[in-house]
């Protein structure tokens, strides 16, 4: 036999009888979900007076109409200083831009406008909100760009004509969760049912059959309209452009976000909003991703109007900006790049599943997604999984899963297995070591697809067993701040179970790097116990000495 044989074979049987080894099961949460509409609703009855932006340099002659933006939340006595001029705030209970041009403000803005004799510099200065002389509210801003709001909550600046949405509670709702590539025709079948309205956000789309049931929406008279990125990494495919044009041909409603003063750094939102329905998903609009082709990918279909409007109200927002470019007007003078569709064929191991959501929350970047996501890392009390391509370990993303591992939460990371992704998960994989050798619960593993996918693609979290996050955003800062990103917070065991299961699937696939990750718990007992009785008169001894890690 030779040496590599036997070192493999020792390998196995080291690992089984680890397998056999009892391993505790964590304590049930005492934790209750949170009624997310009912603490909204208080939070808003109970906001502090504050300033919520600026916009010193509209580009107007002279920079009329340039104004503040205030929420006075009732109070009286209310004064807002820039340092060298004071004016009064009047005690209005909802939100006021208070300009020194009214009428020209009101063509930049849809809030109510207040005169008031107020000058902003381009330069940059310190805004201070007064009630009675004491200061209940600050910010201070440096040199103002074209055309860029100032947001004082988020601190940044933000291009005109995009506004920042709060996270959203639409209740509780029924749904359909799937993962992909396991099961695709969850996809398939929303768009084809649409019948009034089908409104698709996505960075890219370029699937045959996503397209035909456009196309054939648009012949019923449904609303038809596609809202894409107008520079992916790597530039828009031949495939994508021939896709488009088709679409366009047909009667469809194509925008493509690009320009210099396109709102987003990318659009990356995949959603699709069908009659009173809502599809969220992880992937982009092509083969490999909802065509079931090649990525591992979360998704899901809500059956709920409330949520439906919710995002029909992000797409509209978005696809009425001035860098909402239509189709033909985008692709005059414009080169198109050659790249190959995926066509891998994988088992169907897990089928889609209709599941119970007791709330629904609807997040969007910029704005919201980013620091809801931290703020639930925050609060976690027992566990953390995240399924994702990448993490950024110099992010408050990362950060948040540390500090919640340095609490004692358990948190998983999987990460994808891709080969231009290798040396960045790497580093993950080495910080998160590093962390659990100081005692932090916190591992990461690059993903073992083993035939039953081609690469981690999807961005997913689930959270004590009680809620799980399906949407767009990437765990790094920069999604969170500059794309045009959507997810769904599922809250309840029904969710939380369903992806918290894929993840388990996957994660023990990428440990024993195996293809059989989705055996039954009796099957995989029995195995278990078989081998490691085999294997522990041998390695007893030597297992006593050395603890056994296997790591990716």
């Amino acid at each position: 036999m030779s040496l590599s044989r036997t070192a493999s074979m020792l390998a196995v049987c080291v690992l089984c009888c680890l397998l056999a080894s009892p391993v505790a099961a964590a304590p049930p949460s005492a934790e209750t979900a949170t009624d997310g509409a009912a603490a909204a609703a208080a939070n808003a009855s109970a906001r502090p007076p504050s300033i919520l932006g600026a916009y010193p340099n509209p580009l107007t002659d002279g920079d009329d109409g340039e104004y503040v933006v205030v929420r006075a939340g009732g109070a009286s006595n209310l004064t807002l200083s820039d340092g060298e001029s004071t004016v009064t705030v009047p005690p209005d209970e909802g939100v006021v831009a208070l300009s020194a041009d009214p009428a020209r403000t009101r063509t930049l803005t849809d809030r109510r406008v207040v005169a008031a004799r107020l000058g902003l510099s381009n330069a940059g200065e310190r805004l201070v909100l007064r009630r009675d002389g004491v200061v209940v509210d600050e910010t201070t801003y440096g040199r103002a760009p074209d055309a860029e709001r100032w947001n004082a909550t988020e601190k940044r600046w933000v291009p005109r004509g995009l506004t920042l949405r709060d996270a959203v509670s639409t209740g509780p709702a029924n749904a359909t969760a799937f993962v992909l590539p396991d099961d695709p025709s969850v996809v398939r079948e929303t768009l084809r049912s649409a019948d009034d309205r089908l409104l698709l956000a996505g960075y890219t789309l370029s699937s045959r059959r996503v397209a035909d049931a456009l196309v054939a929406a648009n012949r019923r008279g449904a609303d038809v309209r596609v809202l894409v990125e107008g520079g992916p990494v790597g530039g828009v495919s031949t495939r994508q452009a021939e896709t488009l044009a088709r679409l366009a041909r047909a009667g469809v409603a194509v925008r493509v976000v690009s320009g210099p003063r396109a709102r987003f750094d990318y659009h990356h939102a995949k959603y699709a909003v069908v009659d009173g329905r809502a599809l969220v998903s992880t992937e982009n609009w092509k083969p490999s991703g909802t065509g079931g082709r090649e990525n591992r990918g979360w998704g899901v279909r809500l059956d709920d109007a409330r949520t439906a409007e919710e995002l029909a109200a992000v797409f509209e927002h978005d696809f009425g900006g001035a860098d909402a470019v239509p189709w033909r007007r985008y692709r005059q003078g414009r080169s198109f790049v050659e790249a190959s569709p995926s066509g891998g064929d994988f088992p169907r191991r897990v089928a889609a599943e209709s599941v119970a959501v007791e709330e629904v929350r609807v997040l969007t970047a910029p704005g919201n997604a980013g620091s809801e996501v931290v703020e639930r890392v925050e609060e976690a009390n027992r566990s953390i999984d995240v399924l994702a391509p990448r993490v950024d370990t110099d992010g408050r993303l990362f950060d948040a899963l540390a500090g919640a591992a340095r609490r004692g939460v358990s948190v998983r990371i999987l990460l994808s297995n891709a080969w231009y992704d290798e040396e960045a998960n790497a580093a993950v994989v080495n910080r998160t070591r590093t962390l659990r050798e100081r005692g932090y619960d916190i591992e990461a593993r690059v993903a073992r697809p083993d035939g039953r996918f081609g690469k981690v693609h999807a961005k997913g979290a689930v959270v004590d067993g009680e809620r799980a996050f399906v949407g767009s955003l990437n765990w790094n800062d920069h999604a969170a701040t500059e794309n045009r990103e959507v997810v769904v917070e599922l809250v309840g065991d029904g969710p939380a179970s369903y992806y918290g299961a894929a993840f388990e699937a996957d994660w023990r696939a990428s440990e024993l790097g195996g293809d059989d990750g989705w055996w039954g718990s009796e099957t995989k007992t029995t195995v278990t116990l078989a081998l490691g009785a085999l294997c522990s008169l041998g390695l007893a001894a030597w297992v006593t000495k050395k603890t056994v890690r296997f790591e990716t």
